[in-house]
């Protein structure tokens, strides 16, 4: 679905281990342009999965008329420890990228408290600048999500600055931002440069991070799409719904269609 000049997506984060064609189903049924995938070994879709898997997984999608918008990996780039596993982790998220026509992959800042922030920040983009020269060959972009030890917008500029290379963007999780304490209006203007897509859900309060249809909860969507909308950007929507580490919420499926209209609504009155 394309409203205004945005498109709508969800993520498998949603729909536990379902199998790839009732994905596509859920998706084309509610009217969702894309899907982005949790790309973890719980799941149908991930690095270790052969090259005639992935043929067919792309093959599926294509026929399906769905786009994969992205591959949510759990590389920690900020993590202490060497760089090796790191980068080769990235690799094979990009690797898997490419093989199934995904134009993102999703990694973590994952820095830990045993560090400072300066030396987080360093080993973010030490390992970013590494993994954006092999994502460039293949035509896929990293895009870091505002989350964890850089859940603010403000946190991932300081990595993203550092690297200065067009392979590495910015993943904004609205959720992350508003828990940091930032407007809407203030992520946009820092990630603006480097944004990829944006995760947009919703919660019942900060302490409260249940999942909840969209709308139903305190995150602030109607201003993220306003500051979207005002400055006309063209990208992604993507529903992260945490069905994975929340059994006791309802049910995505039954909420797509509702998840899409309310987007849309909002896409709508801020055209």
């Amino acid at each position: 679905m394309t409203v205004g000049t945005m498109r709508l997506a969800f993520s498998t984060l949603g729909v536990p281990g379902l199998p790839v064609p009732d994905v596509i189903r859920l998706a084309a049924t509610h009217g969702y342009h894309g899907v982005e995938l949790r790309a973890h070994p719980e799941e149908p879709v991930h690095p270790g999965i052969d090259l005639a898997g992935r043929a067919d997984v792309a093959a599926e999608f294509k026929a399906g008329g769905i786009e994969v918008l992205g591959l949510a990996g759990y590389a920690r780039v900020a993590a202490p420890g060497d760089d090796g596993p790191v980068i080769d982790e990235i690799r094979a998220l990009l690797d898997l990228a490419r093989d199934l026509g995904a134009p993102y992959v999703r990694v973590f800042p994952g820095g830990g408290h045993e560090q400072s922030t300066e030396r987080a920040d360093a080993t973010a983009a030490r390992r970013l600048g590494t993994a954006a020269e092999y994502a460039a060959d293949l035509g896929v972009r990293i895009l870091l999500e505002t989350h964890d030890s850089h859940r603010r917008a403000a946190d991932a500029i300081r990595v993203l600055g550092l690297v200065g290379h067009r392979h590495v963007g910015a993943l904004w999780d609205v959720m992350h931002t508003w828990l940091g304490g930032e407007q809407p209006s203030e992520s946009y203007a820092a990630l603006s440069p480097y944004l990829g897509y944006v995760q947009v859900k919703d919660i019942a309060s900060a302490e409260d991070t249940t999942p909840l249809a969209l709308g139903a909860g305190v995150l602030p969507l109607t201003e993220t799409v306003e500051v979207l909308s005002r400055h006309g950007w063209d990208g992604w929507l993507c529903w992260e719904y945490e069905k994975r580490w929340y059994e006791e919420a309802a049910p995505l499926p039954e909420l797509l269609a509702a998840g899409r209209e309310h987007l849309g609504r909002l896409l709508n009155e801020c055209a």
